[in-house]
């Protein structure tokens, strides 16, 4: 190995417990370093031209700042940043906007992120200690039964915030509809979260609406959809997506009577699945599955045709469970077919409440409803960055503009 190779990795001691996490942590100490110093070497460069009568500079480096150590999901970090001195006169200056290390910033986003999972596993305020000490090492003690707490109350100011936002600028061409339980200390009923997930005019998926609601009755849904007219959203999105629960669907038209409904086939194939015997769950599902993925209306017509044939004289209450929601679970048809994929289930809104189902399961004795939506909200805002866009993004103005399609092409005529 060469000498300036050796240099870079300046190896740890061998009294290092675990050598290949200091290696990981003197990397990110010396990346994160040359990022701050380019990016402050970027704001001087930028301010070049102004001078002083003697032709010198006025926005110059100044040594440093105190140093001072982040905590990373590798531990902790020191770094210390550039100071930037600016001379020009009062009511001149500017202050550097730092974006990659901010000011007061002590833990990354992706560790304030682990605390509410941690949480919603169960873990109490209390206890969180020991398995951050395994994570991060003695840099951890900073993170106290106190620190959660105020995190929590910032998470709570945060969402009361997000809650009451404007949508004046928002339009949604597609949204999804779910209602998510949780245990929640202090109730007698279980509490019912009410998640309404967008897409934009841009295919872009957002969460648009987080409250509570007494299970998903109708006010719940219809006190949750006025709020959201209230602040803006004004325009019905053309298409809803949900399961079955009668609560949201009454909501919708009363609320947004414009838009078009869609049932959940994953929902709708478990519920007639459970009126049938265990042994012909299979072949009940792969019938069904002909319905909703035939490449025609008609031919998703003769599909559902043989299934109601098929079970009607042995199982009629699996047949009229399907049956009951035949037009709303052929909708999708007459949209894009590249959108299909998307607006025929509610697994894009699924796909987030999977693991936040899971933790809370594990969770016995968890927070009250602030906490909770606090939490919900948290996680949420994390899910949300790893959104993929709709396929077929190009068509959503054609839908906008409520263009016609036909099994999933658009109208010739349009």
């Amino acid at each position: 190995m060469s000498n300036s190779m050796t240099e870079v990795l300046q190896f740890p001691s061998l009294v290092c417990s675990d050598a290949l996490t200091e290696v990981l942590r003197a990397g990110a100490q010396r990346l994160l370093a040359q990022a701050v110093q380019i990016e402050a070497q970027q704001w001087i460069e930028a301010r070049a031209d102004q001078l002083d009568a003697q032709g010198h500079r006025q926005v110059v480096r100044n040594g440093y700042l105190p140093e001072r150590t982040v905590l990373t999901g590798i531990g902790a970090v020191a770094i210390k940043q550039p100071r930037i001195e600016d001379r020009r006169p009062e009511g001149q200056r500017e202050k550097f906007d730092r974006k990659i290390l901010p000011p007061y910033l002590r833990r990354t986003q992706s560790l304030d992120e682990a605390i509410p999972w941690m949480y919603l596993y169960g873990i109490s305020t209390n206890d969180m200690a020991e398995p951050l000490k395994t994570l991060l090492g003695t840099a951890a003690k900073g993170i106290s039964a106190a620190t959660v707490s105020r995190l929590l109350e910032s998470w709570k100011q945060e969402y009361a915030g997000w809650n009451q936002r404007s949508l004046a600028d928002k339009r949604y061409v597609y949204v999804w509809a779910d209602g998510v339980y949780f245990n929640i200390r202090m109730e007698e009923d279980r509490a019912c979260i009410l998640v309404l997930l967008g897409a934009t005019a841009k295919g872009e998926k957002e969460i648009i609406a987080i409250a509570d609601g007494y299970r998903e009755s109708e006010q719940s849904w219809t006190n949750l959809l006025l709020d959201l007219k209230h602040r803006g959203l004004t325009t019905p999105p053309k298409l809803a997506t949900g399961d079955g629960a009668l609560g949201f669907w009454a909501a919708l038209e009363k609320i947004y009577p414009e838009t078009r409904q869609q049932r959940c086939w994953v929902h709708k194939a478990r519920n007639v699945q459970s009126k049938l015997p265990k042994r012909l769950h299979g072949q009940a599902g792969d019938a069904m599955r002909q319905i909703w993925m035939a490449d025609t209306k008609a031919n998703a017509e003769k599909a559902f045709d043989l299934f109601l044939e098929t079970y009607r004289d042995k199982y009629p209450p699996a047949v009229q469970c399907l049956q009951k929601d035949r037009e709303e679970l052929l909708t999708f048809y007459d949209f894009p077919a590249k959108h299909w994929t998307h607006i025929r289930t509610t697994n894009p809104i699924e796909s987030i409440f999977s693991t936040v189902r899971l933790r809370h399961n594990k969770t016995r004795n968890n927070a009250g409803r602030k906490a909770c939506l606090a939490m919900v909200h948290k996680l949420c805002q994390s899910a949300q960055r790893g959104f993929l866009r709709l396929n077929g993004s190009e068509l959503i103005p054609d839908v906008l503009a409520g263009i016609r399609f036909e099994n999933g092409v658009k109208n010739a005529a349009a």
